[in-house]
């Protein structure tokens, strides 16, 4: 039996009262498991360690179990759905095959949803969360009533989903092992394409290819919103049925986010509204952006009074332009950045672009690699990359113990001095524990 046969109805999953999530502290997958809890469904999932999403969801009312095991799964489960970094071997996956339960991805469960409604996908390997949330505050204040689905949580909501009346549906379109092609966009955005999960992908000419096939998915009467200039872009754009919008040519407004980077999503964003006829009021509700959690967030301050932001920049390009925007922002203030490696691949195989990434930081604290979905192979570490780092800027060091981080800034940092961590993983609990 498949998933399809169970939920593709009209009103999504109406006949299903039990779910099982795989990876429920994932950010997708819990946003399908708050949709779940909402329609008054029971919500069970794992995960391999305690979070802040998962811990939401408990608090929603579903089960959460710490650990992938085969008793996790209830026999009455009705549909199981699991994050793409599950691999085939995962006990609960192998007791739902098993059982004959019908398993489900979190993109093709998503793609469902697609289906039903008028789809804005928001895709591209830097910006897409943060473009997914100023169209959602901007859909939300002119009052489209959308459902939404995003990767962090909406400030003024404070969640990752938002269940909509309206016909449309906004939702960020992940990459990763090509989650993105289950989505049916009326409209996909492109933020940009670089050289990210190569580990999956192995080379930039295959992220490539996955664009093109997620650009041939929208309609003739569709649009694909882009930088068709931009030399990584312009290739996949030949396999374009809709009609391509050049979102450069939008007006650049003043943001109270700070980065040239954010600019261009928000210029992306008015190439939307400017289709769905929303133009007057995006422009209003992006000039009073603030962010979303983990993007450039204000988190509090030391007892000595140092600001603390945190970010979720993992790639070179986004620890770049986070270093940029802040530097833009504090010009004259000393800038720490802690910054936590997400996973052994991307650390190695981008190793000579993140050594380049950290220049404008007056120090670089490096901690160990956030190992997320892999197996330490023991061909990368930390301190390899701090010698690469100290190749272009000196001040930078390794620190394992997130305990002797918080003891070097609270005796290094003074008023006014801008700590930044940086990173995937749980970098941020620094952060809030720095917070007086």
């Amino acid at each position: 039996m498949n998933m399809i046969g169970a939920i593709n109805s009209k009103n999504m999953f109406e006949n299903i009262k039990k779910v099982h999530f795989i990876g429920i502290g994932g950010i997708g997958v819990s946003a399908l498991a708050k949709m779940m809890l909402l329609q008054k469904k029971k919500a069970t999932g794992s995960d391999l360690r305690v979070n802040i999403v998962n811990q939401r969801i408990k608090k929603l009312g579903g089960k959460v179990f710490i650990g992938h095991k085969k008793s996790n799964l209830a026999k009455d489960t009705d549909v199981v759905i699991y994050s793409p970094a599950i691999k085939d071997d995962n006990p609960e996956l192998v007791e739902a095959k098993k059982l004959k339960i019908p398993t489900y991805s979190c993109p093709q469960a998503l793609g469902l949803i697609s289906k039903e409604k008028y789809t804005i996908a928001l895709s591209g390997t830097h910006g897409k969360t943060t473009t997914t949330a100023m169209l959602a505050e901007v859909m939300i204040s002119a009052k489209k009533s959308p459902t939404i689905i995003i990767g962090s949580f909406l400030r003024k909501q404070k969640d990752n989903f938002v269940s909509g009346k309206g016909k449309y549906f906004v939702v960020e379109a992940c990459e990763y092992k090509k989650s993105f092609l289950s989505i049916n966009p009326d409209i996909l955005v492109i933020t940009n394409i670089d050289n990210d999960h190569l580990d999956y992908f192995k080379n930039l000419k295959n992220i490539q290819k996955a664009f093109a096939q997620l650009i041939s998915k929208v309609p003739q009467g569709g649009f694909v919103i882009c930088n068709p200039k931009d030399p990584k872009i312009k290739p996949v754009l030949k396999s374009a049925k809709a009609k391509i919008v050049d979102y450069t040519k939008e007006k650049k407004l003043k943001l109270k986010v700070p980065g040239d980077h954010n600019i261009q999503n928000a210029q992306a964003v008015l190439a939307v509204a400017k289709i769905l006829k929303i133009k007057q009021e995006a422009e209003k509700s992006l000039k009073k952006y603030l962010g979303v959690w983990r993007r450039f967030e204000y988190k509090g301050k030391t007892k000595k009074g140092a600001l603390i932001y945190d970010d979720y920049a993992h790639h070179p390009s986004e620890v770049q332009a986070t270093i940029k925007a802040t530097r833009e922002k504090f010009p004259k203030q000393k800038i720490f950045i802690i910054f936590q490696p997400h996973l052994y691949s991307r650390t190695k195989l981008l190793l000579n672009d993140f050594a380049q990434s950290f220049n404008q930081a007056d120090q670089v604290i490096i901690t160990d690699i956030y190992a997320a979905r892999e197996k330490d192979t023991g061909l990368i570490h930390a301190k390899d990359l701090v010698e690469e780092i100290s190749k272009y800027n000196p001040f930078v060091f390794y620190r394992s113990n997130f305990k002797e981080i918080i003891e070097y800034l609270k005796e290094n940092t003074s008023k006014d001095d801008i700590i930044m961590t940086m990173g995937a993983g749980d970098v941020y609990e620094i952060g809030e524990k720095l917070i007086s």
